[in-house]
């Protein structure tokens, strides 16, 4: 392995950037500095070339984590006398669930386990049943498991019964195609850092133009108010408060290597193939991972912990980040697991050269049964 100072991020964010990434923040940027007011310009009109949204969509960016992007968005577009429905099958369904519960927006979850998709027949019995409901929430790839929702069964469903949908991609966005022929869409809300290779500080949304419209007075928050921020990036292209200048120039650094390397079906490409070498590593050296194939995307692979005595996440951590790889804890609620990512800029050889790095430490740990805890390998029987 070539000696390098940072370790390889095999998590789901932040990740392993380009050198020419960061080398796009050595550069200090005024707000106002025409150059860097273009450039924002070219980024929201990148990310909707990407998305093949702009004849009907605007995009809105946003300081802050993904997370942060999901609250701004969900607080301007949902009105407050309006109810929500949120699909859940992990963690971050639970918290847009939770970010509604501070709004004081009305809603409803329709949840299923954290290693099932979303039922979208239950999701049509449910819009059926209750016309009260005009927003749907849904997440696209749900890190908690690395589960790929049914998203294009969603977006139909949703728009054959007059709902608006939301969806939160942030761990797909550019990486798996939300072609808007297949999967409509009111809003889908991603990040820098994500598949797209930025660094953390800015999320966005892109929304559609015909409902932001409606949207103003709706945001519980001056800062999240994406209505104004929209208004005010279209009348002088500046952003109403202190933007993320480095932030942003590194993501249109990002987004030129993006482009360079074939978009959305290069990313993909160079993810799966790193998914699919992570995926025949870890059950050759004999863990089991949760999710059957057909369910995994090629964003994070969660791996059921050992049942050894011997084994304990946090030495497993320290020891393989001291090889220079750093994995994730598990976030499943019923049993114990660990997450490794695939996303980044990394290739199958970084993934190579972490397996061989995860059978030393399984080795010096004297890690010999790698069989998952009691009870834990019914949850992906």
């Amino acid at each position: 392995m070539t000696e390098r100072q940072d370790p390889w991020l095999l998590t789901p964010g932040p990740l392993t950037t380009s050198a020419e990434t960061k080398e796009a923040m050595l550069r200090d940027y005024g707000s106002r500095d025409s150059a860097f007011v273009e450039m924002n310009s070219r980024i929201r009109g990148r990310l909707l070339k990407i998305a093949r949204v702009a004849n009907s969509h605007v995009c809105v960016p946003v300081q802050g984590s993904g997370t942060f992007a999901v609250e701004a968005t969900l607080g301007t577009l949902i009105p407050k006398n309006q109810k929500t429905l949120v699909l859940i099958n992990g963690a971050y369904g639970s918290r847009i669930a939770k970010i509604l519960d501070y709004l004081g927006r009305a809603h409803e979850c329709l949840e299923t386990p954290e290693h099932v998709p979303v039922n979208v027949e239950a999701l049509a019995a449910k819009l059926s049943e209750s016309s009260d409901i005009k927003y749907v929430v849904a997440v696209h790839c749900e890190t908690t498991a690395g589960i790929l929702n049914p998203i294009e069964e969603i977006a139909r469903t949703v728009a054959d019964r007059g709902r608006y949908l939301l969806i939160d991609a942030m761990s797909s966005f550019g990486a798996i195609d939300l072609a808007p022929e297949r999967v409509p869409y009111d809003a889908v809300i991603a990040s820098a850092n994500k598949c797209l290779e930025g660094v953390p500080g800015m999320g966005f949304a892109i929304i559609r133009e015909s409902l932001l419209a409606t949207c103003k007075g709706n945001a519980h928050s001056l800062s999240l108010d994406l209505y104004d921020q929209w208004q005010a990036l279209e009348s002088n292209g500046q952003w109403r408060f202190t933007p993320p200048t480095h932030v942003i120039a590194a993501f249109d650094q990002a987004l030129d290597e993006f482009e360079d390397a074939g978009g959305i079906a290069g990313r993909y490409s160079r993810y799966q193939s790193n998914c699919s070498t992570l995926l025949a590593g870890l059950r050759a050296i004999g863990f089991q991972t949760l999710l059957p194939d057909a369910l995994q995307a090629p964003i994070i692979v969660t791996i059921l912990t050992p049942g050894d005595p011997n084994f304990e996440f946090g030495e497993f951590y320290d020891r393989l980040n001291d090889k220079g790889f750093s994995v994730y804890p598990g976030k499943l609620t019923k049993v114990e697991s660990f997450r490794i990512g695939c996303i980044g800029k990394l290739d199958s050889q970084v993934i190579k050269e972490a397996l061989a790095a995860i059978e030393t430490v399984l080795t010096d740990m004297g890690i010999t049964n790698l069989n998952p805890l009691e009870g834990n390998a019914a949850i992906a029987s």
